[in-house]
C-alpha cells in the first residue's frame, strides 16, 4: 500500500480512506479538526464538549462515507456537520435543564422530606400512566426515549450506540413524544 501524502488533496485523502488508509484520516483531521473544534466551542462553549464533538465528527465521518468530494468542500461539509450536531447537544442540555428545574420546582431542592401517601400515590399513579403510554410505542421510539431522558443520553450518541443513522433516531423520537402527547393528554404538564 503508498503511503498517503500530506500534501494530497481532500479528495485524494478521502479516496485513501475509503480505500483503507487509515492515515488519511490522520491527515485530514490535522487539516480540519482546528476548525470543526472552534465551531464547536463558539456554538457549545464548554471546551470538554467541543472536544468531544470533534472526535464525534470525525468518527462519523470516517464511518458513514456520506461526503461527496465533487459536491462540497469538506470544510464546508464539516462545518455544517458540525453546527447541526452541536445544536442538538444545546437542545438536549436544554431540554435536560427544563426536566431538572420541574423536578426541583415539584419536589423542592434539597428537600429531604419524604413525600406524603396522597404524594406518593400521585407519583406512583403518574408513573403508571407514563409506563402504561410508553408501552404503547414502537421498540425502537420507546427505546430511544428511554434512552435520552431516563439515561440523558444524547440522540447522536443513541444513534451510535443503536447503529442507526442520527435522523432515524431523531424521527423516532419525534414521533414518539408526538403520541405519547396524544395518549397523555391533559396528564403531561
Amino acid at each position: 500500500m503508498a503511503r498517503v501524502s500530506t500534501d494530497a488533496s481532500d479528495a485524494e485523502l478521502i479516496c485513501s480512506l475509503r480505500a483503507g488508509q487509515q492515515e488519511a484520516l490522520r491527515i485530514l483531521y490535522e487539516r480540519y479538526s482546528g476548525l470543526v473544534y472552534t465551531l464547536a466551542l463558539r456554538i457549545l462553549n464548554q471546551p470538554s464538549e467541543a472536544e468531544d464533538l470533534t472526535q464525534e465528527v470525525f468518527l462519523n465521518f470516517w464511518q458513514q462515507e456520506k461526503f461527496d468530494p465533487e459536491r462540497a468542500a469538506l470544510s464546508t461539509y464539516l462545518s455544517v456537520i458540525t453546527r447541526s450536531r452541536a445544536i442538538n447537544k444545546l437542545e438536549s442540555r436544554s431540554s435536560h435543564q427544563r426536566s431538572l428545574r420541574r423536578l426541583q420546582q415539584n419536589r423542592g431542592v434539597g428537600e429531604s422530606i419524604p413525600p406524603t401517601p396522597l404524594e406518593q400515590a400521585s407519583l406512583t399513579e403518574q408513573e403508571e400512566t407514563l409506563r402504561q403510554a410508553l408501552s404503547q410505542l414502537t421498540e425502537n421510539q420507546r427505546k430511544i426515549l428511554e434512552m435520552n431522558f431516563y439515561q440523558g443520553i444524547s440522540q447522536a450518541e443513541i444513534a451510535h450506540q443503536l447503529g442507526m443513522p442520527l435522523g432515524t433516531v431523531k424521527t423516532n423520537a419525534r414521533k414518539g413524544l408526538l403520541k405519547l402527547r396524544e395518549l397523555l393528554g391533559d396528564a403531561v404538564g
